[in-house]
């Protein structure tokens, strides 16, 4: 087999090489087109001895293939534009690695079954007789494909379209049968409403004859009760003589009563003072003492990030924003304050920094955990993980929800680990925190309570 041959090997190719020299504007190629010359470029690139590469594109030759038209594509597209030797010879390697096809396309034929992209890409780089039409072509093809794609997905939605019009048509049809058996069902209750109707017209008049004969007998027995009147008033004469008596037997009978309720006062006094006395004994006997971990302590640690703590995380909740209403419940007995620290301090502290504001917010449950001798829990959210916290105020405990929890969740397991019984405010503006809290009986109150009362403070 005869060693092929390359553009420029020949004069007529370097006469060809003067031409393609000349200034001619390069026609605008179709992005498919583009992507294809690049690649086929890119494939016979290496194949070139290393002197006959540009020095633009000895880097990009040495890429792996894959890599070769997606990184150096440019480069080569633009070496192809600016050089017509390098373009003759990469054109002579790709036409013939093209076979058939890229004689066919060499001598300026575009057979009818040949991709017309691939055809217009060869074209470009062989640039024989014709070669624009056969570039215009392509971007009618792929300007055709693209347009029968559009009409096809037309179609396509205009048969979804038709099919929910059917769908539609019979959910109604559908409705129309329910509305017309309700109809039915409707006229057959009214027909016995006005059977009803005229049963109890017809009971009313009854009820009228009944009420006139009634009257009749009442004006009788109002003659006959005068005259017992009469009787009744010397009777009444005898019983005011007598309740005067027994008055005076009442406040006899009061007096008694009332000493009475002295004695059983000082023996109630005596059974709670005597329980009280057994319940210290109990708890003396019992060695009891008081708790060391309240029992948001146990959900801290189970479900919460302390400052300081390795991995934890935060929270957020909402109700009334009446100060005195806070204050109400935090003079409770044994009150626990559970804050959506997030949700108030963005409500009156946005215009600080995150750290200025859980410092603020801290610094001021600080002095009402000091004012009240209340236990305070303030939550924040856990996203992102927080260094450097100073330590909390005495009576405050700060928590973070933990990675992939919520403020909100963390906030209603404290809520449901206290007993029952016991006072728990949670203050947010969080309308589902609010609702989830108050189901399990805390207090919910909206972070302006919060803001007016540490305002005052």
């Amino acid at each position: 087999m005869s060693e092929p041959s390359f553009p420029g090997d020949r004069p007529e190719e370097e006469a060809a090489t003067a031409r393609d020299a000349e200034f001619v504007p390069e026609p605008i190629l179709p992005e498919p087109v583009r992507q294809r010359i690049t690649t086929l470029a890119a494939a016979a690139l290496p194949a070139l001895p290393a002197d006959e590469i540009p020095v633009a594109l000895r880097r990009v030759a040495r890429f792996a293939p894959n890599r070769r038209a997606r990184l150096g594509g440019r480069e080569i597209a633009a070496q192809l534009t600016s050089d017509p030797l390098f373009r003759q010879r990469i054109s002579g390697r790709v036409i013939t690695e093209a076979g058939d096809l890229g004689a066919a396309v060499a001598a300026g034929m575009a057979p009818a079954a040949a991709d017309p992209v691939e055809v217009a890409a060869l074209a470009y780089l062989a640039r024989p007789e014709g070669w624009r039409e056969l570039i215009e072509g392509a971007g009618d093809a792929v300007r055709a494909e693209a347009d029968n794609a559009a009409i096809a997905s037309q179609i396509r939605e205009a048969e979804q379209r038709a099919v929910r019009a059917e769908h539609d048509r019979t959910v109604a049809k559908v409705e129309a049968d329910k509305l017309r058996d309700e109809l039915a069902r409707v006229r057959e209750e009214l027909g016995q409403v006005r059977e009803e109707a005229r049963t109890t017209a017809k009971a009313l008049r009854e009820a009228q004859a009944a009420q006139k004969r009634a009257s009749d007998l009442l004006a009788t027995e109002k003659g006959r009760a005068s005259r017992i009147a009469a009787d009744h008033d010397a009777e009444v004469r005898r019983l005011k003589t007598r309740l005067a008596e027994a008055e005076a037997q009442a406040a006899t009978g009061k007096q008694s009563a009332k000493e009475a309720r002295a004695a059983d006062d000082a023996r109630l006094w005596l059974l709670i003072e005597t329980i009280g006395q057994a319940a210290s004994g109990l708890r003396r006997e019992l060695a009891l003492g008081p708790s060391e971990k309240m029992p948001a302590d146990f959900v801290a640690d189970a479900a919460a990030d302390r400052p300081g703590s390795p991995e934890r995380s935060r929270a957020r909740a909402q109700d009334t924003d009446d100060p005195g209403r806070l204050d109400q419940l935090l003079a409770l007995p044994r009150a626990h304050l559970v804050v959506d620290g997030y949700n108030v301090t963005k409500r009156g502290f946005a215009e600080m920094s995150l750290e200025q504001q859980r410092k603020r917010l801290i610094t001021g449950l600080g002095g009402i955990a000091a004012q009240t001798g209340d236990e305070v829990t303030v939550v924040f959210d856990g996203a992102e993980r927080v260094h450097g916290l100073p330590p909390a105020p005495r009576g405050v405990r700060v928590l973070f929800s933990r990675k992939g929890d919520t403020a909100d969740e963390l906030i209603r397991q404290l809520v449901r680990a206290e007993p029952a019984g016991r006072p728990i405010v949670v203050i947010s503006s969080d309308r589902e925190v609010a609702d989830g809290v108050r189901r399990h009986g805390a207090y919910p109150m909206g972070a302006d309570s919060l803001l007016r009362r540490l305002a005052r403070s």
